[in-house]
């Protein structure tokens, strides 16, 4: 039986090439001398591409492939791949969601309490000898805390279980109000972000959540304020945050992601109590290997006519007519 041929985007995880060769003719785009005439060459055979957010996977790549039928990205947040102009010419997109979100999750928390507590400058005291002259100043809480999700989808209901646990109020914005989950919903987030001292950004990437975290929200977050952000570097107005922070709009960030990754503003990295991130939220080895064996799957089962695992919302398996 003749493989399919796959083309992949960039590298990824050595498990998922590995795998991917027992079922399909991988093509490494990275390793092409020459891409473009390593494109025209595969345009008629390729029927799947296993894709990165490290590579936009936009029409003008997927139109190129006129027997593409699947793309299977790794990661949750899929801003990367136009998903509309895929599920408009025949192409389903699967992302990796569920099997990360405890992780990121955790990751969300661990950098509040960073951020509230300030445990990595507090670490960085103790090296240099500082506790020895005197003790470290009195820290923030999370005691009289409230915090404010934007984007309470699976990875932010993981992170409000662990703030019910921690007895911090929950509040949450989001595109619509979900009937079924026990904490206040606000219709603005500009309304939110003034009825609550910590913003807790969980939101996806893509047009409709560009920069929605302004100049405006941050001075309605207020100076007590603290944004953290775990979703997308996209969704916040990054110019406008460097100029809450250095103004005192607001009191300190928390940020795993970034708007130009992996550049971080140089602004952001001289403040000492802002803690920063290197996009780790899915970063442990058990939640990256469950995520590149989700994109094998995704493909294996497609390529099997069971249809593919976790197609995104835009590519509906099966198809809407």
């Amino acid at each position: 039986m003749t493989k399919p041929d796959l083309l992949m985007t960039g590298p990824m995880m050595q498990m998922i090439q590995d795998q991917l060769e027992q079922r399909f003719v991988v093509h490494r785009l990275w390793l092409a001398d020459d891409k473009e005439a390593f494109l025209r060459k595969l345009a008629p055979s390729v029927v799947a591409i296993a894709s990165g957010s490290h590579v936009p996977c936009d029409p003008a790549l997927m139109g190129r492939f006129p027997g593409v039928k699947i793309v299977s990205s790794f990661g949750v947040g899929y801003d990367h791949i136009d998903a509309t102009w895929a599920g408009q010419n025949g192409i389903v997109v699967t992302n990796t969601p569920d099997v990360l979100n405890e992780e990121v999750a955790d990751t969300a928390l661990g950098l509040l309490l960073c951020t509230v507590r300030e445990l990595p400058q507090t670490d960085r005291y103790l090296r240099a000898g500082k506790w020895l002259e005197k003790p470290y100043p009195l820290s923030g809480t999370l005691r009289d805390r409230k915090v404010g999700i934007l984007g309470l989808g699976r990875i932010g209901k993981a992170i409000a279980r662990r703030l019910d646990a921690f007895n911090v109020p929950v509040v949450y914005h989001g595109r619509s109000e979900q009937k079924d989950v026990p904490y206040r919903y606000y219709a603005s987030l500009v309304d939110m972000a003034k009825d609550v001292n910590v913003l807790l950004i969980v939101a996806p990437g893509g047009a409709s959540t560009n920069k929605i975290v302004n100049r405006e929200v941050l001075e309605a977050l207020g100076p007590d304020g603290i944004l953290i952000n775990v979703g997308r570097g996209s969704v916040v107005d990054e110019a406008a945050l460097v100029q809450a922070l250095k103004a005192k709009t607001i009191r300190t960030a928390g940020l795993d992601v970034f708007e130009d990754e992996p550049r971080v503003p140089s602004e952001l990295i001289a403040m000492d109590h802002v803690v920063l991130f290197p996009h780790v939220g899915s970063a442990s080895v058990h939640t990256r290997n469950a995520m590149a064996q989700l994109v094998v799957d995704n493909l294996v089962s497609w390529a099997d006519g069971k249809g593919p695992l976790t197609p995104v919302e835009e590519t509906p398996w099966p198809p809407k007519h």
